[in-house]
């Protein structure tokens, strides 16, 4: 009787013991969010792809935050080196484009508007609230699946959320109707303890940072001695950009036709190398997708300062307004006032609105134009248009 009770208590006691290393679905949320919701400033590097039907665009992602609601977001496309930038702070929330010293400013709810990949809050809120979520305890960590809410792209309907044993992000991946994936976020480095200046998310800050960042590459290229590493040194920007000077000037020989000869281009002087103002267009880039029973009706290229104009006129059961136009580096940092949402497409990011969708792609600005179509149908037509080298 007492090797009965002894071997009772044994086996109890195992149980409990075994249970006690066991982290469930509620731990690992409950850690998560206990992370993420403690970190009052945070700054995380990644490497972000986006599929555009058979192409693969790749950014380097830099993300700073601090509460409240202080977003600073660098999205550097590894083909060309265009940098944009996604700012939010008190004053509202911009899209600066340094390569030619313009931002657009917007009053938006981003980043709260949507799912974000790169977001560590969004993330957390679409793990959340979603009841219906898929834990699976995988070999190196866990694996959560959770819906995606995209409202401008349906097609994007859930995405899976890789973890490791210490409950650190270390992959997103937002996958359509199908199962394949279309957008991947790979976090590289998550500091949850980062600390920032008081004027770190100020807009006048990055643009006295480029500034002076051009500053440096102008007195690098007119030297031809100046030792890479001290740039470097001075902004932490400086590198990517110094590294990419050689890969910008290969991508020009691999890049697709419409690229080659969609435009004439001028180095501008008094910025760095990779800053240049595109004087015309040469060729015309149509989109690949076109609306049913919908065709070109008209072509028109008119001149403007520092450039040209060109305006496609598409008529039809779905009518629409495409019009490509080039830029020029602004001397004096513009801001433009703009009604609209944030939309990241395949290679930049474009701001959509109940009739239009615009963006700056490879020195030349776009819009798409309709008082019929919906977003959703003018991003298809807009998604459609690729003018980029592009990395597979």
């Amino acid at each position: 009787m007492k090797k009965k009770l002894l071997f009772l208590i044994m086996f109890a006691l195992m149980f409990v013991l075994g249970g006690c290393g066991k982290v469930s679905e509620n731990d690992v949320i409950k850690d998560l969010t206990k992370k993420i919701n403690d970190s009052k400033a945070y700054y995380i590097e990644g490497t972000l792809e986006i599929v555009n039907n058979e192409d693969v665009y790749t950014y380097d992602v830099e993300v700073s935050y601090a509460k409240k609601d202080n977003y600073k977001v660098n999205l550097v496309n590894t083909v060309n080196n265009h940098e944009q930038i996604i700012l939010r702070n008190s004053d509202g929330v911009y899209v600066v484009t340094p390569r030619i010293n313009k931002s657009f400013k917007f009053q938006s709810d981003w980043p709260y508007n949507n799912s974000q990949v790169y977001l560590l809050t969004p993330l957390l809120e679409d793990i959340t609230n979603d009841d219906n979520r898929e834990f699976t305890k995988i070999d190196d960590g866990y694996k959560i699946v959770v819906a995606a809410n995209y409202p401008n792209n349906p097609k994007l309907v859930k995405q899976e959320i890789l973890l490791d044993k210490k409950i650190n992000i270390k992959k997103v991946t937002v996958m359509d109707t199908n199962g394949n994936p279309q957008i991947t976020m790979k976090f590289e480095k998550i500091d949850l303890n980062s600390k920032f200046e008081d004027d770190y998310f100020d807009l006048k800050e990055i643009i006295d940072v480029n500034e002076d960042r051009d500053d440096i590459n102008s007195n690098t290229n007119v030297n031809n001695n100046t030792n890479t590493n001290d740039n470097s040194d001075t902004n932490n920007n400086d590198n990517s950009n110094n590294n990419n000077t050689t890969n910008n000037s290969n991508d020009t020989s691999n890049t697709n036709t419409n690229t080659n000869n969609n435009t004439n281009t001028n180095t501008n002087t008094n910025n760095n190398a990779t800053t240049e103002e595109t004087s015309s267009i040469e060729d015309v880039i149509y989109p690949m997708y076109i609306p049913a029973n919908t065709y070109l009706s008209n072509k028109e290229k008119v001149s403007k300062d520092n450039g040209e104009r060109l305006i496609l006129t598409f008529d039809g059961d779905n009518p629409f307004m495409l019009i490509e136009e080039t830029v020029a580096y602004e001397k004096e940092h513009l801001i433009v006032p703009t009604y609209g949402d944030l939309e990241l497409m395949a290679s930049t990011v474009a701001i959509v609105n109940d009739n239009s969708v615009n963006w700056i792609d490879n020195n030349i600005e776009y819009y798409v134009v309709s008082d019929k179509l919906s977003k959703q149908e003018l991003l298809d037509i807009a998604r459609s248009i690729s003018v980029l080298p592009v990395s597979k």
